[in-house]
Parts: structure tokens; C-alpha cells; sequence
């Protein structure tokens, strides 16, 4: 661990015990320990996040990676401001811009499990000037909670107009509500990136808890994680700790206007470091896998998966950073989160910030239980491929081998089962193991001449070897031979109790 990482982590500890939060019943155990330290990977993240940082223009940048409730590392380059030459360090404030979205949408998920909204009802049931609404057709569908969080509102895509919003007074956001805004398509039929929609949840947030949506999470979400540092209003802020914005215009750097807290500040305000923001990437990842056990965090871990959950409007893009080999992703909105299948790492959730002196990036690889995120001060500056270069060096490290799903009683037995009738090459002394449609698919006469197919081909097999889970109802299990490998998968069926209806075997000859 870093010198950089080793303060961090002390700093981490306040607050909310993330570590206790990623362990929890197992979590931190069913993880594979990574084989490579961190400190022999830093100096190629340095150089990578350097080059970037050159080559884009900015004056200074911070980046973190997280990993089962630990900051592994945080690095800090260049400067806070260009004049002062304040060094960045890993308490410097930045505006992560977009990447308040997951703050607002889980604000909306709090709301929902203590049962003050539900997500399906219309957002004008909370928002009550959106209801004189004109929609683009008459059979356009009302708007639902919803359709905000996944940006298929049917609004217009709105950057950079949104950015410039967040210091709109609430009055005049009220005005605006109340007037109405044209729509670009009918609501739910395709997704289309909106602050203003983001706008809206904060919007309603605020009626819903009574309380201005700043306070709700700075309160409900960000303190109760330790977050100390972290919040929408950067006039309370230390001055000499912010990294002022700048754009890089004709060969200079010019001072972008600080924006104050307003109504879109539930869009794209807030203001973190790297410290604070690895508390919180430490408390989304605890929410897998899937467990028994102790809620530890503000909001439920079911609530926080949920995060990931789109409304169906899958798109394509290629992996961003220089990487090989290349990559194209299946990607959809979630709730504050885009959510992509990638081809080497599975399930990511990512977003990035872009605003005006700003730019920042998010990458989380919940099945592996490691997060990556990077702030820089230089407007709509974009780390995604400087950190997506970063994750697949942590993969070629050997970190990203995913969690290990235990293996339940019921999958036990059927593996057993399965080790029993091939011994035995036959089904007969196995059948109050097998699902009703086990042997109608299949006779267990024509069992007996797979089995014994399968042993003359393979020769003598070990078959003592246990079965790896990809759920508690299924797993897979390699059985080594004489000339070669037996591959299995079993599946069992949702009964009571569980029982096989299928058992599929293939032999691998050696090469």
C-alpha cells in the first residue's frame, strides 16, 4: 500500500466503518486475494494518468482505486490553481459534475423503501406544476419517477445548457415547472441523456422529504458515510483546498466562474475529494454480492444493486482507453449509473462529469469488488480512457478474478448424485435426486450407454473434485481422466427441495 493510500485509509476510518461494511458476512473472504501488490502497479498508473493529464491540458488531477473497502491507492498530480501552484492532494475539493446523479438517485431509492414515493407513480403526483403539462402526442404516456432516473423522459439532450443551470434560483425553477418545456419525443420509448430530468428528481426529493434536496442527502446519505467534506454549497468550503476550474482556450488556461448552489444542483453539483469519494465507491461495491447479514450503510444494499437496473434501451460503444484487445460494450442507463457488460471484466457500472472547470470520471466492477474514479480541474476534461487503461492493468495483474458464489447444500448433493450415477453408470440408485423431467428427456437405459461412452473415451477419472456455483440452483465441476477432462454442468429445478433437471457432461480429450 502507498504512503498516499496509507493516509487515505487512516482518514477512511471516521465515520462509517467501510471496512466492516465490505466484509460483512463474507464478502472480503469470497474475494481471491490479488497476486500483484499495489505498490508495483502504481508507477504505470502514475505514467498513464500523467500522459493524459499532459496531453488534455490540465492543471491538476487526483485518481483513486478502492478495492473491498480499502482505498488501494490514491495519486495526485500537478496543481489546484495556476497561479498559487497549490499542489493537488487527496483533500483537494473538485466538482464531479454528473457524477452528483448517483447521489440524487439513491436519494429517490431512500424515499421509496421508507415508503414516501414509489417509482411508478407519476412524477407530477410529487411535482405538482408539472400537471398542465403539453405532451408531444396524444397518446404520450405522463411521465413516471421512473422514466427520470433512466433519462427516457423524452426530454432534449441538454449539455452543455444543463451545466449552466445549477446556479438557478428555485423560484425561478418553479417558474419554469410551471410553464411547462417542450418535449424532443414522447416519454418512454427511447433514452436520451437530461439534466433537466435530473433537475426534476431533485425537485422532488425536496417535496417529498420537506426538506431541500441539499440537506436531505448531505444529511440522510453523504454524513452518514463520513463524508464530512462533501456537499453542493462550495462558498462553506475551505477556500485554499478547492482545485479551481479552468478551460484551456487559444494555448491558455482561463479561470472558469464559480457556480453556487441552485436548483440543478441535484444534477451536477456537488463537490467531494478524493478522500470522501472513496468512502463513498466503498459503500456502492458492499452492496454485492447478494447476502445474509446486518445493514450497515444509509440505504439498503438491495436499493444500492438497484442502481444498476435500466429501463431496456441497450446501445452499443466501443471500451474507451487504448487497451487491447478492443472491446464492444452492451450498454444501458440504470439510475444514475450507465451499465455495460464488458468483454474482459462483466458487469461495469461507470459515469462521467463533465462541467464547466471540471471533469471526472466513475468505473465500478462490482463482481470483483474494485472501483476506480478520477477527478481533474479543466473544463469537461474526460478520464474515462486514462482509467478504463487502468482497470485492464489491474486485470492483466491478476486482480479482477471475480467473487467466488458459495456452494449450497442442495448444489452439493446433486453434484455428489451425478458423481454417484456416473460410478455407478447408471441412474437407478440416484432417482430421488432427479426433477420430474430428468428421465423423460432422457431414458435412464440411454444414461447408462452415455456414461459408458463417456468412460470408455476418458479412461479412469477423478471425480472427488468439487463443484464451482454459478448460482445456489447451478454449477459447473471438471473431473480429470486418464486421456483427458470430463466437463460438467448441473442445474437443478425450483423445487422443494431441489432436485437435477439436467446434467450435461462432455469429454475434452488431451492435447
Amino acid at each position: 500500500m502507498t504512503n498516499t493510500a496509507r493516509r487515505a485509509r487512516a482518514i477512511l476510518t471516521g465515520g462509517l466503518c467501510l471496512t466492516a461494511l465490505a466484509s460483512a458476512s463474507g464478502v472480503a473472504q469470497a474475494t481471491r486475494t490479488a497476486p500483484a501488490p499495489i505498490d508495483a502497479l502504481v508507477p504505470r498508473f502514475d505514467s498513464l494518468m500523467r500522459r493524459y493529464m499532459e496531453s488534455a491540458h490540465i492543471p491538476g488531477l487526483a485518481y483513486g482505486v478502492v478495492r473491498n473497502g480499502t482505498v488501494e491507492h490514491i495519486g495526485v498530480l500537478g496543481v489546484q490553481d495556476v497561479d498559487v501552484r497549490r499542489p493537488v492532494t487527496a483533500t483537494t475539493l473538485f466538482r464531479i459534475a454528473s457524477m452528483s446523479k448517483a447521489f440524487t438517485a439513491l436519494a429517490i431509492l431512500k424515499l421509496r423503501d421508507d415508503g414516501k414515493l414509489s417509482l411508478d407513480a407519476l412524477a407530477e403526483t410529487y411535482v405538482p406544476e408539472m400537471r398542465g403539462w403539453k405532451y408531444p402526442t396524444t397518446d404520450s404516456p405522463r411521465l413516471r419517477v421512473r422514466d427520470l432516473l433512466s433519462h427516457v423522459g423524452g426530454f432534449v439532450t441538454d449539455d452543455p445548457w444543463g451545466d449552466r443551470q445549477t446556479v438557478l434560483p428555485e423560484a425561478d425553477f418553479t417558474r419554469m415547472l410551471r410553464d411547462g418545456v417542450p418535449f424532443t419525443r414522447a416519454p418512454g420509448i427511447a433514452h436520451e441523456y437530461s439534466n433537466f430530468g435530473y433537475a426534476l428528481l431533485g425537485r422532488i426529493v425536496t417535496n417529498v422529504s420537506g426538506r431541500p434536496f441539499k440537506d436531505y442527502i448531505e444529511q440522510n446519505i453523504m454524513r452518514p458515510l463520513g463524508m464530512t467534506d462533501t456537499g453542493y454549497d462550495i462558498t462553506v468550503s475551505p477556500a485554499d483546498r478547492r482545485a479551481l476550474g479552468y478551460r484551456w482556450e487559444n494555448g491558455a488556461f482561463l479561470r472558469e466562474p464559480d457556480m453556487v448552489h441552485g436548483a440543478f444542483g441535484s444534477m451536477g453539483g456537488v463537490q467531494t475529494t478524493p478522500v470522501d469519494y472513496a468512502k463513498w465507491i466503498a459503500y456502492l461495491l458492499a452492496g454485492w454480492p447478494p447476502r445474509d447479514g446486518a445493514e450497515l450503510g444509509p440505504v439498503r444494499r438491495a436499493s444500492v444493486r438497484e442502481l444498476s437496473q435500466g429501463l431496456n434501451f441497450p446501445q452499443r460503444t466501443r471500451r474507451p482507453g487504448s487497451s487491447t484487445p478492443v472491446c464492444w460494450q452492451a450498454w444501458t442507463y440504470g439510475m444514475g449509473m450507465r451499465v455495460a457488460q464488458d468483454c474482459d471484466v462483466g458487469l461495469t457500472m461507470a459515469h462521467g462529469g463533465g462541467y464547466p472547470g471540471y471533469g471526472s470520471f466513475l468505473l465500478l466492477l462490482p463482481e470483483h469488488g474494485v472501483g476506480l474514479f478520477a477527478f481533474a480541474n479543466r473544463t469537461y476534461a474526460g478520464p474515462s480512457g486514462a482509467l478504463w487503461d487502468i482497470a485492464m492493468e489491474l486485470h492483466k495483474a491478476g486482480w479482477l478474478t471475480g467473487r467466488t458464489i458459495p456452494v449450497s447444500a442442495a448444489l452439493a448433493q446433486a453434484h455428489r448424485s451425478a458423481q454417484a450415477m456416473y460410478a455407478a453408470r447408471s441412474v437407478e440408485g440416484e432417482r430421488s435426486t432427479l426433477a420430474s423431467n430428468f428421465l423423460m428427456d432422457r431414458s435412464a437405459a440411454n444414461w447408462t450407454v452415455e456414461f459408458t461412452r463417456l468412460a470408455n473415451l476418458a479412461g479412469a477419472c477423478r471425480t472427488e473434485a468439487s463443484v464451482v456455483a454459478t448460482g445456489l440452483l447451478s454449477g459447473t465441476f471438471s473431473w480429470p481422466c486418464e486421456r483427458g477432462t470430463i466437463e460438467g454442468l448441473v442445474l437443478l429445478a425450483p423445487t422443494n427441495p431441489p432436485t437435477i433437471q439436467a446434467l450435461r457432461l462432455n469429454f475434452v480429450a488431451r492435447q
